[in-house]
């Protein structure tokens, strides 16, 4: 929870400091969360595709091969990581068009991306590196690293964008900088006793390895990879509404995403101990444990939806105090809210099938929330509301993923009870 929290809040605290500049920058870092959201897809990819194979193999007493997997998933997650910041950086005006911007925006998008995606290499490394040691059982040493660049991000963000002057640049620098101050403490977190060591001599590019990485990923980068697509075609159709309304929605998934951080961190949890319980044929333990999870989950989002619902126009306006932005994120955040509840079985449920091999349900689940229906939707729903179709999209879509998780869950469940 605590490292999905602060990865998270790179991109929550970029805008909450942005804010005192202008609408535009507010803009150009929800834009531009699309791209970071893809960077974070591969780092996840790469992280649980070579995890869950480091787990089995340590289990296996099989440590050679899981220092190989621990090598070449790193090296992979960097060299995946410095293509995108070749390709991003060759076509910056032409990725920024493409993830949302208007002329208005651009300005400030090119400043902010084009700094975040240096990044890139550093941020893929990170992300494989803190859930590597996540699944050998180290989960503390990757907090540190994580937690760790998160705040040196927090702290640099305000001196950089009014100390130095450096506007948007001055938050992109921040957050590039926290993820490489991050990175140097987890590479020193793994020379700990009992933590696989990295070495260059480990590296290995047997297709077994690669066949892993992608059965083991999937999952991961589908539901991250929708999620920045879903974000890209918001973007889009937002902005045929003004840079207010692109500001506005990018708050508020700012907020629900941050919120909705604690339930992923729950799930990655839930997620070791329904392994372990369903390869035991322990089923009734699983069905424990996910409605054990999912009762926590949906306590704390409805919690927060009884916040925001009723603190929505002072949610808003603390990330940005303009009339028009308050005007469209009030009742976009409040329709989220009202849904809100349920996405705690609907991830449950997606990490039980991921951990289960129920690859082909895990991959609906995933796919469902932010791309299989909030894309269509998108672009249906303003077609026929218009804005109003953009503010409803998310709950419309969260309501709709429900309703297909729930015959999901039940069918696995029925499939566990006759395996007895």
């Amino acid at each position: 929870i605590v490292s999905m929290l602060s990865t998270s809040m790179y991109n929550l605290a970029d805008t909450y400091f942005v804010s005192s500049i202008n609408t535009q920058s507010v803009a150009a870092v929800g834009i531009s969360f699309c791209m970071m959201a893809v960077i974070q897809a591969v780092g996840f990819f790469f992280g649980h595709g070579s995890g869950n194979y480091i787990s089995r193999r340590l289990g296996a007493k099989d440590t050679d091969s899981a220092r190989k997997m621990a090598a070449t998933g790193v090296v992979l997650s960097f060299i995946s990581g410095l293509c995108i910041t070749i390709l991003g950086l060759s076509f910056l005006t032409p990725l920024s068009l493409l993830l949302g911007s208007t002329p208005t925006i651009l300005p400030y998008t090119e400043r902010y991306l084009g700094i975040i995606l240096l990044g890139a290499p550093i941020m893929t490394m990170s992300l494989t590196l803190n859930n590597q040691m996540r699944f050998q059982g180290f989960a503390k040493y990757s907090v540190y690293g994580v937690v760790s660049g998160s705040i040196i991000n927090c702290l640099l963000d305000p001196l950089f964008i009014f100390g130095f002057s450096m506007g948007v640049r001055g938050a992109a620098l921040a957050s590039v900088i926290g993820q490489f101050c991050g990175f140097v403490i987890l590479l020193m977190m793994s020379r700990k006793e009992g933590v696989i060591h990295y070495s260059h001599r480990k590296i290995s590019f047997e297709g077994r390895f690669v066949m892993e990485i992608i059965a083991g990923g999937t999952p991961s980068i589908s539901r991250q990879g929708l999620a920045s697509l879903s974000t890209i075609a918001l973007n889009s159709v937002a902005g045929n509404y003004g840079d207010a309304a692109i500001a506005a929605m990018s708050i508020v998934s700012r907020i629900g995403m941050f919120i909705f951080s604690v339930i992923i961190g729950l799930g990655q949890g839930f997620q070791p101990m329904c392994g372990f319980c369903f390869g035991a044929k322990l089923y009734d333990r699983v069905k424990e444990g996910f409605w054990f999870s999912t009762k926590i989950g949906a306590a704390f989002l409805l919690l927060w939806a009884l916040i925001l619902i009723v603190f929505s126009e002072e949610a808003i306006a603390l990330f940005r105090n303009d009339p028009d932005v308050i005007a469209i994120g009030i009742p976009a955040l409040r329709y989220q809210m009202i849904v809100f509840p349920a996405c705690s079985f609907m991830m449950m449920a997606n990490m039980m099938m991921q951990t289960c091999r129920k690859t082909i349900r895990a991959n609906i689940l995933a796919a469902s929330r932010q791309g299989l229906f909030f894309i269509p939707l998108i672009i249906i729903l303003p077609h026929y509301f218009g804005l109003l179709g953009v503010e409803i999209c998310q709950a419309v879509s969260d309501l709709i993923s429900f309703l297909v998780t729930i015959p999901i869950v039940w069918t696995a469940f029925r499939e566990m009870s006759t395996e007895r």
